[in-house]
């Protein structure tokens, strides 16, 4: 296993200084990260950021947002099936329910369970870029950006199009995905249709995920009317998955709606985004897939929500400001009929002093739950830039996290919720460094975040039920680390990226607990490293490793490939998953698939 890092290692530094030895450069691109209230270039950005750019999507051995961001480290993606099927996110040793996830800024939030966080109704082929925030996103997004935020931002192509893509592969793979842009004069349209299945790696991990996605821009007189919609539906056997590896038979049905209309204005200094927005999630599960009537869950739940986000420039800086409010409901044959509206104020300020090199963004968030207290939390991010290159920053900020309906409410015969429990809080502190040039993109951050009250499912005897409970303190501290190398299209060596993450995880109470199921589930040491080459002509080979050791499971380290013909219009390609036929588990539960061939064809008709 060390000799293998040890190796991967030695070959990312030699490509590094072959790449030092090529004199040509290229720009890379400061996207704008948008925080639905101040949008902020990365370049300017006093807080850990890191970003998936569309070309790194295209060349990834991957066919879900799952897969793809268990490339970025600090983010810890736990799968049980394959494909992103089902799967758990976390950042910086957070659990998957302290994670928020947005689509182009609308929360995916459920107030059933975070398990359904990556349950997106968007295919990966509909994506843009991914933006992943470290740390505290309270005051920016609201809560459940508890250890982080990951915004997917979707496209809306301003060319005229139909792309339409196959793949196949081992175990019966087969992937079908059509997309059409119809941009006009004043408007741009994109619809998507995509269908994933397979018959599983082994018995009952067989899966059907089919997409669909409409997205459209208005030009209404310099002002603009966005529109979305998008569909997912996801039925998969689960075997092992959420009982324990002796009920094979489980199964699971889940499908996700989300739509959106939202209308930028801009006048002068002003930008005002008022938008409405609903997310639906039904959500089946079976315990024993043969026989629903021995134990069957049922559960629906809506969210609708209203929000206007505003920001005002002037020579005293940007000002944010934002309005959220939503209403949830939850219709469940185990958790009952439940119902709670949440209203969000945001506040924040950017100051930008001394020519440019120092910026302060101080800011602050009033939530209230109709089922919870009001609270108030409070961030500040402030940043040096000591030349063109090379920046300081440091930040600090409160976050807070309501337990969710399956955290107060859920019973079986192995479970049994606590009504009782209060939010989790936290404040969390971070120092860095990030160096941009024009092909360099490097950051180095330390972190330290202290949770009160922290939410984690427990029990004193194997024997007895797990129960959620309020600890008195989750201690989370580490160092974040990342490097990229990006090169002109006319180079053989394309992008070179490397990061690496540690996190120290330690409870302080005064209870006796002998077995904890989610927060110290944390990985302590994380090396992901990626290389795209072009080999000759179209020719690329793109090649992914990652090494996770995580607490209470056994390290391992995977290795995926894709080799691509890469043209603007044809893409073929032929990959490889988990290449050497590691067997490991990302949760205690599923051992995950070995090898696993894949080959695919896309072609854009353009007309």
């Amino acid at each position: 296993m060390k000799t293998l890092i040890a190796i991967v290692l030695w070959l990312l530094l030699a490509l590094q200084m072959m790449a030092q030895n090529n004199p040509q450069t290229t720009d890379l691109p400061d996207v704008l990260v948008h925080e639905n209230r101040i949008e902020t270039p990365f370049s300017e950005s006093s807080r850990t950021i890191n970003v998936i750019t569309k070309e790194q999507i295209a060349a990834a051995p991957v066919v879900s947002v799952a897969e793809l961001l268990h490339y970025v480290s600090g983010v810890d993606i736990r799968q049980r099936g394959a494909h992103g099927v089902q799967a758990d996110v976390s950042i910086r040793g957070g659990t998957f329910d302290q994670v928020l996830i947005l689509i182009n800024g609308i929360k995916m939030s459920d107030p059933q369970t975070g398990h359904h966080a990556l349950n997106l109704p968007v295919d990966i082929s509909n994506i843009e870029r991914i933006e992943i925030l470290k740390g505290p996103g309270a005051r920016i997004y609201g809560q459940n950006a508890f250890a982080g935020a990951i915004n997917i931002i979707t496209k809306t192509p301003e060319e005229r199009f139909t792309q339409v893509s196959l793949q196949g592969g081992e175990n019966a793979l087969l992937g079908v995905r059509v997309g059409t842009a119809l941009p006009t004069k004043n408007s741009k349209h994109y619809l998507s249709v995509a269908r994933d299945q397979s018959d599983g790696y082994k018995y009952n991990t067989d899966y059907e995920i089919t997409n669909l996605f409409y997205q459209s821009n208005f030009d209404l007189g310099g002002n603009q009317l966005n529109l979305l919609a998008g569909y997912t539906d996801r039925k998969f056997g689960a075997n092992g998955f959420y009982a324990s590896p002796d009920f094979m038979d489980q199964y699971e049905e889940v499908k996700t709606s989300i739509a959106s209309a939202e209308y930028k204005i801009i006048k002068d200094n002003w930008v005002v985004k008022p938008r409405l927005y609903w997310r639906r999630n039904v959500d089946r599960y079976i315990f024993v897939r043969q026989d629903p009537s021995i134990y069957q869950n049922d559960h629906k739940g809506n969210v609708f929500g209203a929000e206007i986000n505003s920001s005002f420039s002037s020579k005293a800086g940007t000002t944010g400001v934002g309005l959220d409010v939503n209403r949830t409901t939850l219709e469940s044959n185990n958790l009952g009929e439940r119902e709670r509206t949440a209203t969000s104020v945001f506040v924040e300020h950017r100051l930008s002093l001394l020519d440019g090199k120092l910026d302060i963004t101080p800011g602050v968030l009033f939530n209230y739950y109709s089922d919870f207290d009001a609270v108030f939390l409070g961030g500040l991010d402030i940043g040096y830039r000591v030349s063109e290159t090379v920046k300081f920053y440091a930040n600090a900020g409160q976050t807070y996290r309501v337990p969710t309906y399956t955290d107060l409410y859920y019973e079986d015969r192995a479970n049994i919720g606590n009504a009782d429990l209060q939010p989790e809080s936290a404040i969390t502190y971070e120092v860095g460094t990030k160096y941009q040039t024009q092909r360099v993109q490097a950051q180095l951050s330390l972190f330290q975040r202290n949770t009160e009250e922290g939410i984690d499912w427990t029990k004193e005897v194997d024997t007895l039920r797990w129960q959620p409970r309020n600890f008195a303190a989750i201690n989370m501290n580490g160092l974040d680390a990342s490097l990229g190398f990006f090169f002109p299209e006319s180079t053989w060596l394309q992008q070179l990226n490397v990061g690496y993450t540690y996190i120290n995880a330690s409870i302080e109470t005064d209870e006796d607990i002998k077995f904890s199921r989610y927060a110290l589930d944390n990985l302590q040491h994380q090396l992901i490293a990626g290389v795209d080459v072009r080999l000759f002509a179209n020719l690329h080979s793109n090649i992914q490793f990652r090494y996770n050791d995580r607490v209470n499971l056994g390290d391992y380290s995977l290795l995926d490939w894709r080799l691509s013909w890469r043209t603007p219009k044809l893409n073929v390609f032929a990959e490889a998953t988990n290449l050497f036929d590691v067997e490991y588990k990302e949760t205690n539960l599923v051992t995950m698939p070995g090898r696993w061939l894949r080959a695919g064809v896309s072609y854009k008709f353009m007309y």
